[in-house]
């Protein structure tokens, strides 16, 4: 709700990623904020939306308006309670879960939901979700930074028997900082065998040893395009460069001029 709506929506990029969302035990699904000042909501609720009309309102805005540059709104959540929901009540269409999925799509022009899974890693149930979220009539995204392994076996169960442009898993946001510093977009492509969109991190003031300001980050992406054509390049996160003052149009400008 404290973005500023207008820089994100007019500085070249085409998605947004909103962090975070979590399922509870039910199934309820909660937006969790990361920003001072603002405080945790109950966002879907008994298969209907309960997030309020101005929540609903801001995100919508992203891809409203001859001057907007998104086409797509993701949310990203980690895998709590997912295995639980999996294995009962499952994830037919008549669930909690489903439904709940469902009425956010609906309430916020929801086009895919993100999964930064950085602890559980249960490979049958992360599938089963995906599929779900397929038939609700949403797309599949991850954020790894690590275990390759289990997100090239993700990847390759959830995309079976598909091809562009229908694949349910289509991006793949690699963490390139923090506990992803060392990562390498090429290397991550030949493992999932899908194209990669690196993630760098903004100048900052909570881990400064790991920001990029935008004259960086045209280096890192021109860099790692050059040894294997990328889908993107993207950045963590947008508070950060409100906080630290500094420019959503440069930042965007970094990534119009490397990919587009």
């Amino acid at each position: 709700m404290k973005s500023n709506t207008t820089g994100i929506r007019t500085s070249g990029f085409n998605s947004v990623i909103m962090f975070g969302v979590g399922i509870i035990e039910n199934g309820d699904i909660m937006y969790y904020s990361n920003t001072p000042g603002s405080s945790d909501v109950k966002i879907a609720s008994g298969g209907a939306y309960v997030g309020g009309d101005a929540l609903a309102e801001k995100i919508r805005s992203f891809k409203s308006g001859n001057d907007t540059g998104i086409t797509r709104i993701e949310v990203s959540m980690n895998a709590q309670h997912v295995k639980q929901l999996m294995a009962n009540p499952g994830g037919g269409a008549d669930t909690p879960l489903f439904r709940n999925f469902k009425a956010l799509q609906i309430a916020w022009s929801l086009d895919a939901v993100n999964n930064d899974d950085e602890s559980l890693y249960d490979v049958a149930s992360t599938v089963a979700f995906a599929k779900m979220l397929g038939q609700v009539g949403l797309k599949y995204t991850i954020a790894p930074y690590t275990n390759t392994g289990f997100w090239s076996s993700v990847t390759s169960q959830i995309n079976k028997g598909l091809k562009e442009p229908d694949l349910l898993l289509d991006r793949v946001y690699l963490q390139c900082y923090d506990g992803g510093a060392g990562n390498n977009p090429a290397s991550w492509q030949k493992s999932l065998g899908v194209k990669i969109v690196p993630l760098v991190w903004v100048t900052n003031d909570s881990k400064p040893s790991y920001g990029t300001t935008p004259a960086q980050a045209r280096s890192k992406f021109t860099s790692w395009n050059q040894q294997g054509a990328l889908a993107g390049g993207g950045y963590w996160n947008d508070y950060d460069i409100e906080k630290m003052k500094l420019s959503y149009a440069q930042y965007g400008d970094v990534l119009k001029s490397v990919f587009v």
